[in-house]
């Protein structure tokens, strides 16, 4: 699956938050790649390989960053 800086993804497993949202958006492409929880703004960094294995679906392309109002 190819993904693009702030694209939005849906994970098979829902982030553990209080929000327990499956959508997160990526924030930085490299050997590893960082994802932002769209219901609390943590962020999580997960190997490449790992991040395609619990990637369910891609969501929609975003040309910026969204920000959590925290």
């Amino acid at each position: 699956m190819k993904v693009d800086l702030y694209d939005l993804v849906e994970m098979k497993k829902p982030h553990p938050c209080i929000n327990r949202t499956r959508v997160f958006q990526i924030v930085r492409i490299g050997a590893d790649i960082k994802i932002q929880c769209q219901g609390c703004g943590n962020i999580i960094m997960l190997p490449r390989h790992e991040f395609n294995k619990k990637v369910k679906a891609f969501i929609s392309h975003q040309d910026h960053q969204i920000l959590n109002k925290e």
